[in-house]
C-alpha cells in the first residue's frame, strides 16, 4: 500500500481538490448541488471546520478550510462528505468489480488534493484560484455569474468586488494548480 504523506497541522487552514471519479461529461455535483450543501453542513455540525472559500464545478470542486484547534482530522471530514453524498443518491453509476466488492461507489476517485496553507499571500492565492475556477474551465466568462460558490458571499461582505476577475485575469492564476 502506498505511503501517502500528508500535511497534518492542528488548527491548519487547507485548501483541497476533489474530483468525481468521472470527469467528462458529468455535472454530478452541480446537478446536486443542495443535496453536497446538506451532507457539507451535516458533516459540519458533527466535525467542525470553517469554510473560507468553496467552489462546486459539475464534475470536481475546490475548498479552503480551517479546522479547529488541535485538529488535524481533514480525512474523517471528506470521508463522512464522501460517504454522505453518495449514500443519498440513487445507485445508478457503473461500479468495477474492485468497487463492488469494496462497497464503494463509481463516484468519487479514491484520493484528493491537499495543501496546507503557509501564509497570507498562499491563502489569498488559493481563494483566488478557486473563485476563478469556473471561468477557467469556461463555464462562464465572469466570476460573479457562477452560482455554486462562496464569492458572491464574499463580495456581500466586501472581500471582494462584484467584478472582480474576468477572463483577461486568467494569466494572473495560471500556475497554482
Amino acid at each position: 500500500m502506498p505511503d501517502y504523506r500528508r500535511a497534518r497541522h492542528p488548527g491548519g487552514t487547507y485548501f483541497f481538490t476533489v474530483n468525481a471519479l468521472q470527469r467528462h461529461d458529468n455535472d454530478i455535483f452541480t446537478r446536486h448541488i443542495e443535496m453536497l450543501r446538506d451532507v457539507v453542513q451535516d458533516v459540519r455540525q458533527r466535525h467542525t471546520f470553517v469554510i473560507h472559500g468553496w467552489v462546486v464545478l459539475p464534475e470536481h470542486m475546490h475548498c479552503v478550510i480551517e479546522l479547529p484547534p488541535n485538529d488535524a482530522n481533514f480525512a474523517t471530514r471528506w470521508r463522512l462528505i464522501k460517504a454522505g453524498f453518495s449514500k443519498r443518491l440513487p445507485d445508478v453509476e457503473h461500479r468495477s468489480t474492485v468497487r463492488r466488492a469494496r462497497g464503494e461507489r463509481g463516484l468519487w476517485q479514491r484520493r484528493y488534493w491537499e495543501h496546507l496553507i503557509r501564509d497570507e499571500r498562499d491563502f489569498a492565492a488559493h481563494m483566488d484560484y478557486l473563485h476563478f475556477n469556473p471561468v477557467k474551465h469556461g463555464h462562464v466568462s465572469r466570476v460573479v455569474d457562477w452560482p455554486y460558490s462562496t464569492f458572491h458571499r464574499l463580495v456581500a461582505v466586501g472581500v471582494y468586488p462584484q467584478d472582480w476577475a474576468g477572463s483577461a485575469d486568467a494569466d494572473a492564476l495560471d500556475g497554482l494548480e
